[in-house]
């Protein structure tokens, strides 16, 4: 059922053939491990629902549980979301980057992904732009581990985890032990909420904002 492949490449100037071959994975709507500069991630084509649920397959997660997506850029993020001006201030300052903002979605977006909102990230990492660019569409941008479990910072950890519910692993060496992105959601109030902290702090991000320090409390959850 699955491919099962796993291949090396330098994580600051990947080999292209292992990029193209990530894409020709994405294409057939298998599922791929890939490095962030978080964690390992798992994409698979998020504009294709039979892929997609793949994702909630390997991970054992609830399908009611939305799922974001990696995009190469701003151009690329204004197709699929509707940014606000607060958003695209964000967009500018932190990303690339551990940041993940929600907005209000467009249709092109499948319910599947998320029914009301999509969560967006921009990567830091030279294999995951270097895949979406080639790809040319949005990936999926969650966690290559069972739901519920750490994040992994290996390919080993990531596909005992999945219990090897994958297609193809690129494996890049052990990534820095970074916390999951700090998320910013632009579709709660008051907005914008900050729903998890991450290595951004968040405020940081509120300072950038121009948001008061004294409503600082109020936009962060605990």
């Amino acid at each position: 059922m699955y491919k099962k492949i796993v291949v090396k490449t330098d994580p600051r100037s990947p080999d292209f053939k292992v990029i193209k071959m990530a894409v020709e994975i994405l294409e057939e709507g298998g599922i791929l491990i890939y490095p962030t500069e978080t964690c390992y991630g798992l994409g698979v084509d998020a504009l294709n629902e039979d892929a997609v649920k793949k994702v909630y397959i390997a991970k054992e997660r609830p399908f009611s549980k939305p799922i974001s997506i990696a995009v190469s850029d701003i151009e690329m993020a204004k197709k699929y979301a509707i940014f606000t001006p607060e958003a695209e201030i964000l967009a500018k300052r932190f990303l690339p980057g551990p940041l993940t903002i929600a907005l209000p979605k467009r249709k092109i977006v499948p319910d599947i992904v998320n029914p009301n909102a999509i969560a967006i990230r921009i990567p830091d990492h030279p294999v995951a732009l270097a895949i979406i660019r080639e790809f040319g569409r949005p990936i999926t941008a969650t966690s290559a581990n069972k739901s519920g479990e750490p994040p992994p910072y290996s390919v080993r950890k990531a596909i005992t985890s999945l219990k090897e519910r994958y297609d193809l692993a690129i494996d890049v060496g052990r990534l820095r032990a970074l916390k999951p992105s700090t998320i910013v959601d632009f579709t709660k109030e008051p907005s914008p909420l900050i729903t998890r902290k991450g290595p951004i702090d968040p405020k940081e991000i509120l300072r950038v904002l121009g948001i008061p320090e004294e409503e600082w409390d109020k936009h962060i959850m605990p």
